[in-house]
């Protein structure tokens, strides 16, 4: 699962699942807590400017999926294409541990920016995919504002951007100390451990 790497044109013919909203969880904004062998902090997500795409991150949360997965991926300026043409933006990505990854759930419909009404500001917390409507469980935190991240950027071919759905509140410098991790081009080595995701 890629961040602004997609390889195909708008018109996906991918089957996204339809994620019902939770009933019996009416809470517009969840808080939940990252802890991680770097330190831990906090963010907000969004139910009503994203319900799906809230709602598919929570379900990970709750199965425990993150549970020993990494922040695996750091993407600075200094390690993209310098080509002419090229968008560069920073931030970071985890996925969920390798034993989870065999049972993950159905790729969501994409919500874009333009749906949701949320940016991909300093602290964003997004959905990474490869096409539209393949977002899965793979995620990443935006350092800095990242506009070409939004529903017609240029970081994406396809013009439809990310599924933006939360965002740090507390421990944005612990995010930071990961971006600035040793990596070997995009790489984080080590991968940065996730001890747990929880809700506050």
């Amino acid at each position: 699962m890629f961040l602004g790497m997609a390889r195909v044109s708008a018109q996906s013919t991918t089957t996204a699942s339809v994620i019902r909203p939770n009933l019996t969880d009416t809470a517009a904004v969840i808080r939940v807590v990252f802890r991680t062998t770097q330190g831990s902090f906090e963010a907000e997500l969004y139910r009503r400017a994203a319900p799906a795409t809230v709602e598919n991150f929570l379900r990970y949360v709750s199965g425990g999926y993150y549970t020993g997965g990494f922040i695996h991926r750091t993407v600075k300026k200094n390690n993209q294409p310098d080509k002419p043409d090229s968008i560069k933006i920073e931030a970071v990505q985890g996925t969920v541990g390798s034993l989870y990854a065999q049972y993950a759930l159905p790729p969501i419909e994409l919500e874009t920016t333009a749906q949701s009404g949320l940016q991909h500001l300093d602290g964003t917390l997004s959905m990474a995919r490869d096409e539209p409507n393949t977002a899965q469980y793979e995620f990443f935190i935006c350092i800095g504002n990242q506009p070409q991240l939004n529903f017609g950027g240029k970081r994406n071919p396809d013009g439809q951007g990310f599924a933006a759905f939360g965002r740090v509140t507390k421990g944005m410098e612990i995010v930071r100390k990961i971006h600035q991790s040793p990596a070997a081009g995009q790489a984080l080595t080590p991968p940065v451990l996730i001890i747990s995701v929880t809700r506050k």
